[in-house]
């Protein structure tokens, strides 16, 4: 089988066994994997034992999982199941096991040209002009979203949080997706359903099935035939309904409002909610059955807090389509800090509409700057406080009014001071020092003055 010319870089020296070196360098160069140490490509790692060491490599190799890496057992029964688990959870991309070079590399080979594909895809202009972001867990789930759209034909369940991006993620999956002939995207916002009219929007009905039917009409799924439908917020859906989509999906036919005759429909199913469709399963508002049917694949997608590396990328991606010239402009630091601290309840929604109100007050080709923040959206930094203020200076003249001399006032701001500075340190005479700006040892010398002085006084 050829390699098509992939790349990889090659760890095996945790293998002391040198003719398998020899063996499994030779079966993948015959297959036309260039092995190097180019570390932009993806990494074999192979292995005689799993050790701490070991998974210290992958940990390295993958970048925590930024990168892919394969994983080989020189031989069967070198690892358990559970070290394979943590195999990945260290940040392997697979694990095999070396069962010799006729088999063995063919699984090699396709994994490593399936990785180099959806790693193309991912950074295509088609994904990364309308899913911005480079953070791990975000890079994660473009792999995933990618693969299973452009390699597979599984209906899809997306999960995530409000404003974190189902629906650009299902109009992802439908334009990756490779079937001939593809037919058109056609979504359904179950939240704008009405309930009476619901069975209408995605079955379609006959003249003269309901009050207000005056003409037949196609639904949902008939207008995806050959597509995708997508049914947005699907955890809204009546159950009764529920039960006649499980048909359509199961055996694509379906029967309009009014009419005894079956009609058929092929599409692709994708389906977002912000729900625990668990928890409704248990509370008898989700059909088990239909949630089997629609999340052959699940995708969750993180919430912005779970991503705040992308915040800045977010960032310039919707000032270059909010400005009228679509220039890429800076950012400030004030302003790049605030933008990375804000907590987003909304998501990347709410980024996007905090961007485009900034866009709006920017003016030039300048950076962005604090100025053009909204003012409900800028944190309060109080002022710092003038000193001597008006109440100290008061203080003063009440003391040279009643005729106290400019050495007694001082004595008594330095005695006021270091009490005031204990008081708020709780005692702690290192953190009362710290404050006043003096040495542990002076600040115990002048407290033990200011004893022994009230000690004659008495």
């Amino acid at each position: 089988m050829s390699g098509d010319g992939i790349d990889v870089w090659l760890d095996v020296d945790g293998v002391t066994d040198r003719a398998w070196r020899g063996e499994f360098t030779r079966a993948l160069e015959n297959a036309g994997v260039r092995v190097g140490r180019g570390r932009d490509s993806p990494a074999l790692v192979a292995f005689e034992a799993v050790s701490p060491g070991l998974y210290q490599v992958v940990r390295e190799s993958s970048r925590s999982g930024a990168e892919r890496v394969l994983a080989v057992a020189v031989r069967p029964g070198v690892l358990d199941s559970g070290e394979t688990w943590r195999l990945l959870t260290a940040g392997a991309s697979d694990v095999l096991v070396w069962s010799g070079p006729d088999v063995s590399v063919s699984g090699i080979v396709q994994r490593l040209r399936r990785w180099r594909n959806v790693d193309r895809l991912v950074s295509s202009a088609l994904v990364r002009d309308n899913l911005v972001g480079e953070s791990r867990a975000w890079r994660a789930v473009l792999r995933d979203v990618v693969e299973v759209a452009a390699f597979t034909d599984l209906s899809v369940l997306i999960t995530g949080e409000s404003g974190t991006g189902k629906e650009l993620v299902a109009r992802l999956i439908h334009s990756l997706d490779r079937r001939p002939g593809k037919g058109e995207l056609v979504l359904v916002d179950c939240t704008t359903v009405v309930p009476s009219l619901a069975a209408s929007e995605l079955f379609g009905h006959e003249k003269g099935a309901f009050t207000g039917a005056t003409t037949a009409r196609d639904g949902a799924c008939a207008l995806a035939d050959g597509g995708t439908l997508f049914l947005d917020e699907v955890g809204e859906l009546p159950v009764d309904l529920q039960a006649e989509l499980l048909r359509v999906v199961q055996e694509g036919a379906y029967k309009r409002v009014g009419s005894n005759t079956w009609r058929y429909s092929s599409f692709r199913l994708v389906c977002a909610t912000n729900r625990d469709l668990w928890a409704e399963q248990a509370n008898g508002r989700f059909r088990k059955d239909f949630y089997h049917r629609i999340a052959a694949w699940c995708c969750h997608l993180p919430s912005l807090r779970d991503r705040r590396a992308d915040v800045v990328p977010l960032t310039a991606h919707f000032l270059r389509r909010a400005l009228p010239t679509g220039q890429l402009v800076e950012i400030d630091p004030a302003v790049r800090e605030l933008l990375t601290a804000r907590d987003y309840p909304g998501n990347v929604r709410e980024l996007r509409q905090l961007v485009f109100q900034i866009a709006r007050r920017h003016v030039g080709t300048g950076p962005v700057t604090a100025g053009e923040v909204p003012p409900g959206e800028r944190p309060v930094e109080p002022l710092p406080q003038e000193w001597p203020d008006a109440d100290f200076e008061e203080s003063i003249g009440r003391a040279l009014a009643a005729g106290v001399g400019l050495k007694d006032i001082g004595t008594v701001a330095r005695e006021t001071a270091v009490a005031l500075a204990l008081r708020e340190a709780g005692g702690n005479l290192q953190q009362a020092a710290r404050a006043l700006g003096v040495t542990d040892r002076a600040l115990q010398l002048r407290r033990a003055g200011a004893v022994e002085g009230a000690a004659r006084e008495t």
